[in-house]
């Protein structure tokens, strides 16, 4: 059978539902995937050669971070044009050649945006600060001194110090809620939305399947640039000044749907183009409603729940979860337990000694939630967290505030392809951010060989997943179970899944109300920890898929 075509007959199963609802989406950070020029950096050809790995996981898409031009002050997100390759990836052609590929082997692709901000070395910005009158002067935000010479307002930056940075060709500061070197753009602006929508055009144009819009709640500020109140936060759990304000005016604004709707209008001029929105913040839930109500906006989105939780609790689980009920306008939630942004979850939940069992535990419970689910790079290896001395770090947050955060550093590491090889198989010179020599062993060639292994766990619930329409589209309800177990069913039409997982390190007493009346979904398949029937006892980092023993078990009927 070919590559994909089992992707094409699940979608078939799932009836008028888009491709996009209950995907699996795999995350590429390009630089740390596969580099095939030997400067250290992971490029386009790489991900090309790649390619057929990620298909074997059985996932429906790729999500790309950014590879177009800039001077890599934050790694790809401070972007110098966005119509173009940077030339340390590759070139346009070889990312139609990427496209071209990932489509013959049934995988969509979608590519970051970045609209809250732009690179100091844009043309815009360029442009933008050569005096006050200038055709692109109010495409970013700058605003005069107060009488005193200080900044506007008291905004913080993300990355720490003051939002504001003096230029003297205008005499005014201009805006950043990132680094000093990603002005902010000014997305009220009518045209500047023009110039973005534009850029996402000569993408769909190029054959995408979709986009991320990255830090989209920081895409508009406050025109009257008022200051923030204090967030009254505990010093002792203060990692940056940015902390200590409640972010009620340098981002988040009112004005954020419209602009949406506005995408959304170029989106559906083409053909099931998918829209994941990122949101961060303390309370996120009513921005990813609002930004994908209906059917004139965005289609998805998600925040960091999980993403900067310390701990797996099950309440937290629940709540989070809970908050997507299913309603007639409401959009489609997605979920990550790891990306470039967090440190790796089989680091932060589990003991490392547990940490295997964890990363195939975590896996069932992610792929059994409602909504989509991403998967990030190395992930499917169960790569914990990479040590990075202060050395060697890169990434500009966590040198800015060392050590009171993690940074990104460590999740961010080469992928490792072959135990043994030289960078384990990555690059033939030296990375740009060192190998961790504890994933050599945990290689994709070692564990492809092991039945056991983490990546051929994760194919077969991947695979389990595609063929389940219930895990990909059905309702979800929470059970009352014992601390440390997450319990769920799944409902579609006339077909029940039950989700159990126990995220304790310690084996705890749990049954379902008749456990007789289940089975593990396709024998131990559905099942960590072997499982062949379900248990009385769930050992820690253990769980299973089980289904009601007089249903079908592919719950396609």
């Amino acid at each position: 059978m070919p590559e994909g075509a089992t992707l094409a007959a699940a979608r078939e199963q799932s009836g008028d539902a888009p491709w996009w609802k209950g995907a699996t989406i795999y995350q590429i950070y390009p630089r740390s995937f596969l580099d095939t020029n030997g400067d250290g950096i992971g490029d386009l050809p790489g991900v090309i050669d790649g390619l057929a790995h990620i298909a074997s996981l059985g996932v429906d898409a790729i999500w790309l971070s950014p590879f177009f031009t800039s001077p890599m002050d934050d790694y790809g997100y401070d972007v110098a044009d966005y119509c173009d390759v940077d030339p340390m990836f590759g070139t346009l052609d070889d990312f139609d050649r990427l496209v071209a590929r990932a489509h013959e082997l049934g995988l969509k692709v979608i590519i970051d945006q970045v609209y809250s901000h732009t690179s100091y070395e844009h043309d815009w910005f360029k442009q933008s600060r050569v005096n006050r009158t200038n055709p692109k002067a109010d495409w970013y935000v700058w605003a005069n001194p107060k009488a005193d010479g200080s900044p506007p307002n008291n905004w913080q930056s993300v990355f720490g110090g003051p939002s504001w940075a003096w230029d003297a060709r205008r005499q005014q500061y201009y805006f950043h809620n990132f680094l000093r070197e990603q002005p902010q753009l000014n997305v009220h602006n009518p045209e500047v939305q023009d110039a973005l929508i534009a850029a996402a055009k000569f993408w769909l144009d190029r054959g995408v399947d979709g986009f991320r819009l990255d830090a989209i709640n920081f895409s508009m500020h406050d025109r009257q640039l008022r200051d923030n109140p204090p967030s009254n936060m505990p010093m002792e759990k203060v990692t940056r000044p940015f902390d200590l304000q409640r972010h009620v005016y340098n981002m988040s604004q009112p004005e954020v749907p419209a602009f949406l709707e506005r995408i959304r209008a170029l989106l559906d001029t083409y053909e099931g183009v998918f829209t994941v929105a990122e949101i961060g913040g303390p309370d996120p839930i009513g921005e990813m409603k609002a930004f994908t109500e209906g059917d004139k906006r965005l289609n998805s989105a998600y925040n960091f729940d999980f993403l900067y939780a310390e701990k797996l609790v099950p309440s937290a689980v629940q709540k989070s979860l809970n908050q997507w009920h299913g309603g007639a306008d409401e959009g489609w939630p997605s979920w990550a337990f790891s990306n470039h942004d967090a440190p790796r979850a089989v680091s932060r939940w589990a003991k490392p000694e547990d940490r295997k069992q964890a990363a195939d535990a975590l896996l069932l419970l992610l792929l059994g939630f409602r909504g989509n689910a991403f998967i990030y790079q190395g992930e499917e290896l169960g790569l914990p967290q990479a040590h990075v001395p202060f050395e060697h770090l890169k990434d500009p947050e966590a040198i800015a505030n060392w050590p009171r955060t993690l940074g990104r550093d460590g999740a961010r590491t080469p992928i490792p392809w072959t135990s043994g090889a030289d960078n384990s198989g990555f690059s033939t010179g030296e990375p740009w951010l060192p190998v961790d020599p504890a994933h050599d062993a945990l290689s994709v060639e070692a564990q492809d060989k092991d039945p056991a292994s983490s990546l051929n766990v994760t194919r077969s619930l991947m695979a389990l997943r595609q063929s389940l329409p219930v895990l990909r589209l059905g309702d979800m309800a929470f059970l009352d179970a014992p601390e440390g177990v997450i319990a769920f069913e799944r409902r579609w039409g006339n077909h029940t899944l039950l989700c159990v997982l126990n995220c304790s390190d310690s084996s705890v007493q749990y049954m379902p109300p008749d456990r007789n009346a289940y089975r593990i979904v396709a024998d131990e398949t559905g099942a960590v920890n072997g499982f062949v029937a379900v248990p009385e006892h769930i050992a820690g980092w253990s769980g299973y898929w089980a289904v009601p023993t007089d249903e079908d078990n592919r719950g396609t009927e």
